[in-house]
């Protein structure tokens, strides 16, 4: 009789040396992707002020970046599982800190748009990478949580988010991303030094037979696409990525015209308090996931999927108050739940995805995710134009949270949580 894998917890096993410090390395470099890409969204008026738009097209910034980022995703992945994934890591930091500094220099729409674009391209390199190197070094028992602790270093960056608003009306717009810029690159160069790809593990035959074998990107993505448990997940991060980066992008401008508030306290309470909360509760997401999958094997699918039950119903009442104080705790509420997913969204695709495509797998879940929010993030714009209130447009996401729970509970992992 064939043993269930998945029947047999993942055991506790020795980690590699450097295990723990890649994962503080690319904190930081996660702060900082996170940090450059947000802090537009809190110098709105700021912006507007020296460079003349419309909503649609402040709202088009951000949306065409998560476009081209998307796009450049898998492709992106697939150098990471074919090449070094610490040097891509490296390099993506650099190009993308070197565009934003050149950001700073932007004085017309088209350039702004150009620089967002040009850090779609470079940004896209990293979290496939990233996501796929803390693997590579934690197999077991710490997974949920090394990842969890790089996400949580992706929170700070958006955390601070507000600090470009801060500098944007205390100096100039410009001001935060020429700092910020040359602090990226001055780090890419001490990487050079410590960062490292994980080494090899312990080989079985078939495992050797499939390492010597070049990974393909048009192998990589008929693999991916011929598995049903992978085209949920598809669909599942597709609708997150709606509703994400829809409040991410929109809901300073909540705050601020909501409540009446200035542009600094908007900022703060969309992304100090909004990004603290997150950045608790994917720490927790990935230790509980970690625990609960010692016992139960879909521990690490059902942490996440129980998050957003209790996400949905505290986005309805935070988009649906007059208290300052309920939206704010409803908002809360929802980041710290709501990350659940994204501490265990690789350890998902590790359970159900072969091991030589986590990367090119990530990176396609990435495309879909940043096409589909960039459209909500635009279409966000357009309805604001249109008069259209975002207490009305944040209800839909109650929806979209019920509907990503379900194909969680549905989803079925296939291979052994080591791998």
């Amino acid at each position: 009789m064939k043993t269930d894998t998945l029947a047999i917890p993942p055991k506790v096993s020795a980690l590699p040396a450097g295990a723990w410090l890649a994962v503080a390395l690319l904190c930081v470099v996660g702060c900082l992707n996170y940090l450059d890409r947000t802090m537009i969204t809190t110098m709105r008026e700021s912006i507007k002020t020296a460079i003349p738009m419309t909503d649609a097209q402040f709202g088009l910034l951000t949306a065409v970046f998560l476009w081209i980022y998307g796009l450049m995703s898998p492709f992106a992945g697939f150098l990471a599982d074919r090449y070094n994934r610490s040097r891509v890591i490296i390099g993506s930091l650099f190009v993308w800190s070197l565009v934003t500094w050149l950001t700073s220099q932007a004085t017309t729409f088209n350039e702004l748009l150009a620089t967002r674009a040009l850090m779609g391209i470079s940004e896209a390199c990293y979290i496939p990478a990233a996501m796929a190197l803390i693997v590579d070094y934690h197999r077991g028992s710490t997974r949920s949580l090394a990842t969890g602790i790089h996400i949580a270093g992706v929170m700070v960056g958006q955390s601070l988010g507000f600090v470009g608003g801060m500098i944007a009306e205390s100096h100039d717009w410009s001001v935060a991303f020429s700092v910020f810029g040359l602090v990226g690159v001055v780090y890419s160069v001490i990487l050079l030094f410590f960062l490292r790809d994980a080494p090899n593990p312990v080989e079985t035959p078939k495992t050797a037979t499939q390492s010597v074998i070049p990974v393909r990107f048009g192998d990589a993505v008929r693999h991916l696409f011929s598995n049903s448990s992978y085209l949920m997940l598809l669909i599942f991060w597709g609708l997150l990525g709606v509703l994400g980066w829809l409040i991410v992008g929109w809901l300073p401008t909540f705050y601020q015209e909501q409540f009446n508030l200035s542009q600094s306290q908007a900022g703060l309470y969309a992304t100090g308090y909004f990004h603290t909360a997150a950045l608790v509760g994917v720490l927790t997401g990935g230790a509980l996931a970690d625990r609960v999958s010692l016992k139960n094997p879909r521990g690490r699918i059902l942490v996440p999927a129980i998050g957003l039950c209790i996400a949905a119903p505290a986005i309805f009442l935070a988009s649906t108050t007059d208290i300052l104080p309920v939206a704010i705790v409803g908002f809360v509420f929802y980041a710290f739940t709501r990350v659940f997913s994204d501490a265990n969204m690789m350890p998902i695709l590790c359970l159900v995805s072969d091991p030589r495509y986590r990367a090119t797998g990530y990176g396609i879940l990435n495309l879909f995710s940043c096409i589909i929010g960039g459209l909500g993030l635009y279409a966000g714009g357009v309805l604001r134009d249109a008069q259209v209130s975002f207490s009305q447009i944040f209800q839909v996401a109650t929806g979209l949270l019920v509907i990503c729970a379900i194909i969680l509970f549905t989803l079925k992992p296939k291979l052994n949580p080591e791998q």
